[in-house]
This record gives C-alpha cells, structure tokens and sequence, in this order.
C-alpha cells in the first residue's frame, strides 16, 4: 500500500499513527506503532456522518463496534487479524496487522494480469476466506481487488477492509437503504435488493478473477448505468485467459444465485488446477454460460431482469451514485438498450502542455487514468439546488475564466496553452484537458474520427484506437480512446480518454490521459469531468 506523510498523533494512549496507507469509502487506513508491544501495525480509522444527530450517531457508532467484534473473531490464514477495537474522541479505530506489501489492483497496475495459476491460487485463497467467513455469518459485500493484499516476499494473499461487511441478523452500519459496494463486482441479485448472501460473495470473486486475469472487469463500460445494464443483462464474456479455468469463473458468474457455484465446489476444481494443470468437469449440473436469455425457472426466480435494473439504478440514485443513474432512471431507451447517457469512459486525443512545438491534434490534450484508484463510479459529483455543479470529495470546483465550470482533483494545477486549458497533476502524471471551438462540419463524430486518422502522426506509437459514437446530455458526442508511447522515454507509455459533443453553438472537447497503469483513476477523473462540465 502506497504512502502519504502526515502528522503523528497517538491514539489510546498505544498506538502512534504514522503516514496515511489509504482511503477507502469507510475510513482512512493508517501505519502505526503499537508502543506497548512494539510492532508495527495498520490502523483503521472509521469515519461516521456528521450528518447524523446524536441518536443515530450513537446507533451507527455501535453497529461499527459490533461488525468490526465479528470480524476480529474470524481467524483464517488469508483473513486479515484484527488486533484491537478502541475508541478515541468517540470515534472507533481498528487495530490490525500491517502486510506490507500492494494491494492485488496496485499488482495488476504495475505488473499487468496474473496467469491462470496465480489466479487460481488467489481464487483458493479467497474462497477459503470466504468460506470462514461465510460459516461465521460475516458476508464481506465488497470483494474487489483493492481489498485483497498480496504480502511481498511470501506472496500471501489476505482479504481485508470488511468496512461494509453484514453480521448475519444485525442490521449492518451501511444498510440506510442505499447501495454500498463496488457496481462492476457488485451480483445482480444484491443491486435488485431482493437479497443478500453467501452466493453474493463468490459472484463478486468470479469478477475479480476476470480481473486478475485480463486487467478489467467483464462489467466495466462507460458510465455507471451502462455498468448496472452489463451485470443485469449483457451477455457476459469472460476473457480468454480465463480458458484453463472458465468452468470456475461461469460458475461463480451465474446470474441466479440458487445456481451459482458454491464455493467447495469453485475451490475443488482450483486445486485440481494447481496440481494437474487441468480443471476437471464440475459435479453439480448445469453450469451454463451466463446469457441474457439463460433459461431459469420461472418458480425459483425471484426478480425480473428488467425489475432488477429499474431497483439497481434507484439504490444507486438514493446512494448518491450520481447524475449517470438519474438520468438512465428518466431515459427508459437508454436504460433498455445499453446506449450511455452521461459520459463514456474512453476517449482520447493527446497534445502535451508545455511544449515549445506541441503536435497538433484535432482536439484537446492528455488527462491521466489511474488503474489503481480507490474510488468507485459512484464518486461522481451531483447538482446543488440551483443546478450548479457539486464536487466529489477529493476534487474542487473550479470555474474557469475561458467560459466553463468542471470539478478537478484537489491538487492539480491550471496551465492555459493556446486554445487549450490543462489541468495537471503534480509531476503532470495525470493532465485533464479542456478545447472549446466553433462547430467543424460531420459534427462530434467526424472530429474525433478525423483526429484519430491523424493519431500516428501526432502521437508516437499510437494504438489501439477506438472512436464511438455516443451521447452527452442528450447530445450527439464521441468518444475517442487510444493508447500511445509518451512524448519520451522517461514518460512512457500513456492512455487517453476524449470526449467530443456539441453545445449551444459550440463544440467542446475533454480529455484525460495518464500512464497505462493507471487507467482506473484516470477513468474515473474523466467521468467526474465530464459529468460536472458546464458552460458558462
């Protein structure tokens, strides 16, 4: 886990905080010194809605003591240990063991996939985790590769962040009636609200061995709502590195929980992967591939598919996933057919800021994407009353003098060129660009399909360029995603992001590109950016 310096303080007279390990939708995770024992510990500090008054406060405070009492009782060797529950200043803190070493999303950030024996070697691990915790009446709700921790060195895979963990008949710190959890590992069953179990867990598991596999969930797409449509009714293709053991992730990733496979079962075959290099026919019959017509019992099935994806996108909205789920809530058409109605996620066009002869590109320049970033799709902003834009946490609002308001992350800096305004990162790992222009003839489309002819020539080693046609707000637009090598060594190879529509006479061009390692908070700059772009 990745560091970031700030103060000391101690808490409960023991432990010594030291620099910030993460921070997650639950809390912020700290490394800390446990002075009486004299070890080093992670710390995870709880954070409660201030929002609350002091009634619910006290509610939600007990309810966090009492999950977090479960947790620490569960004893696995890919569990992460609890060492301590204390308060401070009436806010819980829970003492843990420290891994050093990434998370597995840092892992693929870095290194890229895993083979199919790592992934099944993680699989058995997780599901044994699982399995634990399962027994113990703990369900996690947010199996992800963020919260899974690969100790350097030894490799051992640990299973950590219950934050938003269910007791088994507790009502649980997170259920207000809003959707918590990650939406691309998040089982359809769970986003319907019709229920929530053990089977929830291993659909989540199957996800992120796609994920460990090819480098991004089969559910990831351009916007929230499109995310929700793929859980809920596209046809779900598993990549194809997941051939050697494509039994296991099918089974896990069956759409009716009372068919998925149960976690013995995914676990045997694993095994008999590691050691036999073949994964031997599954024992329970059927495992049919997950289509949108896979044909269930109408008897055992409990939810439509369509009932599924309305009740998705309302906990979303209640949970304040963003402008995304509201409008696909308004936009039945969009909601049916996949089509996206806020920003896509994909596109690019990259001119570098600060260049004495930057190449010339038909659009904007490069914002960053990060793979490894701890935020979800629901991080976008919202509206306020008077329809101006609201930032997320961890971004500012930022109204800018060339005619447009949009909020970027708290820290980037702005650097006009030309017709072009950036938005930097420190370091300009990540550079958010903004192009406002008059109307060019074909419209959005022709644009970005113009540049990306032009791509080898403006952008060394360009590749994997996809323009797609789309909509924002309601308006034509394109999307134009690529991957290229940087303008030197030293940089590398980079990843953009360019979305191109057209509005009130004009036409507006934004774009985020960053390192290919890390795509996922690029992407997730990028949405915000756009879901929060007004004019002036």
């Amino acid at each position: 886990m990745g560091t970031e310096g700030d103060g000391v303080r101690t808490i409960a007279g023991r432990y010594r905080l030291h620099t910030r390990l993460g921070r997650g939708g639950m809390g912020v995770v700290w490394r800390a010194t446990d002075e009486l024992l004299g070890r080093e510990v992670a710390v995870k500090e709880i954070a409660l809605d201030e929002q609350l008054d002091a009634a619910q406060a006290r509610r939600q405070h007990d309810r966090t003591l009492r999950e977090a009492r479960a947790v620490a009782q569960l004893r696995h060797p890919h569990i992460i240990v609890v060492h301590d529950i204390v308060e401070c200043g009436e806010r819980p803190y829970i003492v843990m063991e420290l891994i050093e070493g990434g998370s597995l999303a840092d892992r693929i950030a870095r290194q890229g996939p895993v083979d199919a024996a790592e992934a099944a070697r993680i699989g058995v691990a997780l599901l044994g985790a699982l399995r634990t915790a399962h027994a113990a009446g703990v369900l996690h709700r947010d199996i992800k590769p963020a919260n899974v921790l690969v100790e350097s060195g030894t490799g051992r895979v640990v299973l950590t962040d219950f934050g938003i963990a269910q007791v088994a008949g507790a009502t649980t710190l997170t259920e207000t009636g809003s959707f918590v959890g990650s939406p691309e590992y998040t089982a359809p069953e769970r986003m319907s609200g019709a229920r929530t179990g053990p089977e929830s867990d291993l659909w989540s598991l199957g996800a992120l061995l796609c994920t460990a596999l090819s480098g991004e969930s089969p559910f990831r797409r351009d916007s929230l709502g499109g995310v929700l449509h793929a859980v809920v009714f596209d046809e779900i293709r598993t990549p194809p590195q997941a051939a050697p053991i494509e039994a296991v992730v099918r089974g896990l990733l069956e759409r009716d929980p009372d068919r998925r496979m149960p976690a013995a079962e995914a676990e045997r075959l694993l095994r008999a992967y590691l050691d036999t290099g073949r994964t031997p026919a599954p024992t329970p019959v059927p495992y049919t591939p997950t289509r949108p017509d896979n044909p269930v019992t109408p008897a055992r099935r409990t939810y439509s598919a369509r009932g599924m994806l309305v009740s998705a996108l309302l906990a979303a909205a209640v949970a304040g996933a963003g402008v995304s789920a509201a409008a696909l809530l308004m936009n039945d058409h969009g909601a049916g057919d996949g089509t996206p109605v806020s920003s896509p996620r994909h596109s690019g066009e990259d001119g570098r800021p600060g260049r004495s002869t930057p190449p010339a590109t038909a659009g904007p320049g490069t914002p960053t994407p990060t793979p490894s970033a701890t935020r979800t799709p629901a991080a976008v902003g919202g509206a306020s009353s008077d329809g101006r834009p609201t930032a997320p946490s961890g971004y500012r609002l930022a109204e800018d003098p060339a005619g447009f308001t949009l909020a970027v992350p708290d820290g980037f800096t702005r650097r006009p060129q030309g017709q072009r305004v950036f938005y930097l990162s420190p370091g300009e790992t990540y550079r958010l660009g903004i192009k406002i222009t008059d109307p060019e003839p074909g419209g959005p489309l022709a644009v970005m399909r113009r540049a990306a002819a032009k791509g080898p020539d403006n952008n060394p080693g360009y590749r994997d360029g996809r323009v797609t046609a789309t909509s924002h707000g309601g308006r034509p637009a394109a999307l134009w995603e690529f991957t290229w090598d940087g303008f030197s060594a030293a940089e590398g190879p980079r990843h953009t992001y360019d979305l191109c529509w057209e509005q009130n006479g004009r036409m507006y061009d934004v774009w985020v590109s960053a390192p290919v390692g890390k795509v996922r908070e690029a992407r997730e700059y990028f949405d915000v950016a756009v879901d929060t772009f007004v004019p002036a």
